[in-house]
């Protein structure tokens, strides 16, 4: 019989970054819409903490396009009504697909409720409510 060997610690994300013109307005829009805070720089990153300790660290570009990016929010069920009055507030046009071809309308893709918007610099943004299935 073999000696058990001990499990490993999970492999989690941290943080990402993403790519922004003004990564204040970008970091401000999406903690204004998601009713987070924006943290403190750490050198060239301005970060958004999210709720499970994941960081969006946002970088300036200063030229050069921005190669739109997908990042999706996992929110509360109790919540989502909130980001979509706070996009609604904001002028910001949501949608029911990726594509962006269902203004101002909802999905309710397994068994939840989404929707996605643009960010100022073009990321395709989405809120869920309910994790999509995998198989």
């Amino acid at each position: 019989m073999s000696p058990s060997r001990p499990t490993p610690a999970p492999v989690e994300l941290n943080h990402t970054v993403v790519h922004a013109r003004d990564r204040r307005a970008s970091a401000e829009f999406l903690a204004a819409v998601l009713d987070l805070s924006v943290g403190a720089p750490f050198g060239p990153f301005l970060p958004v903490v999210l709720g499970n300790g994941v960081t969006l660290d946002y970088y300036e570009l200063s030229d050069g396009p921005i190669q739109s990016q997908h990042y999706a929010f996992l929110v509360p069920d109790e919540r989502f009504d909130a980001v979509l009055a706070r996009l609604e507030g904001l002028g910001v046009t949501h949608y029911a697909d990726p594509a962006h071809t269902e203004p101002g309308r909802i999905n309710r893709l397994f068994g939840g409720r989404g929707a996605y918007f643009d960010d100022p610099d073009g990321h395709n943004m989405e809120v869920i409510t309910h994790p999509y299935a995998r198989s």
